[in-house]
């Protein structure tokens, strides 16, 4: 058996996850009192707890740097050990997931977001250089920057998220008290 493998298999099994979606559209239709949806939020959470892993909160926020830094602080400050966000992640002057978080990281994992955007090539083609996904962590907590489409999201946290979370959480966390 090669290390990676053993190492996922002495990995924890779930992990708490917060979710934050970062759309100004829906986070205005949420104030107006208006139904929302969030197909890529609810993907995250599908998938997530399909995989054995507990969904301890969800929040909906406005592309906007401090409210995101707010939410990304107090879901930090939580009971979660991960934190994934959908949208944010593009190139629009709007998109400020990216600079939010890489602000904030002790850890970045470039890997990641090389990773995303080359499985990603296979699907959409050359648009995949257009996505800032990407990962890291802070303070022994995953933090994952997705982008806002449903697509995008199923195929981070299918093949990327889901396969190495317990793996990338045992060792983010060695030497911390949980």
């Amino acid at each position: 058996m090669d290390i990676p493998s053993l190492h996922r298999e002495h990995s924890r099994k779930s992990a708490a996850v917060y979710i934050v979606t970062c759309s100004t559209s829906r986070a205005e239709q949420k104030t107006k009192g208006l139904p929302v949806e969030d197909p890529s939020g609810d993907i995250i959470e599908k998938l997530m707890r399909e995989a054995g892993h507990r969904v301890t909160g969800r929040a909906l926020v406005p592309d906007r740097l401090v409210l995101l830094r707010n939410t990304l602080r107090q879901a930090l400050k939580s009971d979660a050990e991960a934190v994934i966000i959908t949208g944010g992640t593009g190139i629009a002057p709007s998109d400020v997931t990216v600079e939010v978080v890489t602000s904030m990281l002790e850890k970045e994992l470039p890997g990641f977001g090389e990773l995303f955007r080359r499985i990603s090539y296979d699907t959409i083609g050359s648009a995949a250089m257009m996505t800032r996904a990407t990962a890291g962590v802070v303070k022994g907590k995953a933090v994952f920057c997705l982008p806002g489409s449903p697509d995008g999201v199923t195929t981070a946290i299918s093949t990327l998220i889901i396969p190495e979370l317990g793996h990338m959480l045992s060792i983010a966390r060695r030497g911390k008290s949980r």
